[in-house]
């Protein structure tokens, strides 16, 4: 099936993106474009760009059935084209070399400046506590996961997060090892009814300039 026509400006990205929970069960988003989606997604800035997120990507019917009552049996968890997964890593300290080796294979810094990151990295995370580099962890896979919904609207599809799930019941039923903590779940796929239009609180009562005013 083709793809949904794309070519939108930024703004209208940003205004447009809804939280859609009706999605057409018919339609399919081909795993190329949902590979290409993630890549520009993974462009998300993270701590030290250590990108310490991993994916699981749903569209196999059966165990988006599988995952429907794990996440409170919401609807577009079935009939959206896919599911992603965004997972935490907790051990993403291993992947270093490989993330600042890319660098100087790109060109972008020497071998030089790359073991002296490196090493600098390790020290500094070798001296965190298991909280802060958990807390880091989620904050790193919710600017992903924003980029995710936006990247999949400027492409034509339609996206909603999901917080609202067992997260326990879908480590259990998806076999999910200790060092990834889930985040979040984001359907994705062609509305079959537009999400609803909301409202903000205006600027002016959520923001303080140098300082908080009582």
């Amino acid at each position: 099936m083709e793809s949904v026509k794309q070519e939108q400006s930024f703004m209208e990205v940003v205004k447009e993106r809804r939280s859609v929970r009706h999605y057409d069960p018919a339609f399919n988003i081909s795993e190329e474009e949902l590979k290409d989606i993630l890549t520009e997604a993974a462009l998300a800035p993270s701590s030290a760009n250590m990108q310490p997120w991993k994916f699981i990507v749903f569209n196999d019917q059966a165990l988006k059935e599988q995952l429907l009552p794990i996440a409170n049996n919401q609807q577009q968890v079935v009939d959206a084209s896919a599911v992603i997964a965004v997972l935490g890593d907790l051990e993403y300290i291993k992947q270093v070399d490989s993330v600042y080796d890319a660098s100087v294979e790109a060109g972008y810094m020497t071998k030089e400046v790359k073991d002296s990151l490196v090493t600098n990295i390790k020290g500094m995370l070798g001296s965190m506590d298991s909280q802060y580099i958990k807390d880091g962890v989620i904050f790193d896979c919710g600017l992903l996961s924003m980029q995710f919904m936006l990247v999949a609207k400027a492409r034509g599809y339609d996206t909603v997060p999901m917080a609202g799930y067992d997260k326990n019941k879908f480590i259990e039923a998806f076999d999910i090892p200790d060092r990834y903590v889930p985040t979040i779940l984001i359907s994705i796929g062609k509305a079959s009814q537009p999400g609803h239009p909301t409202t903000r609180l205006p600027i002016d009562e959520l923001t303080f300039w140098n300082g908080i005013t009582k």
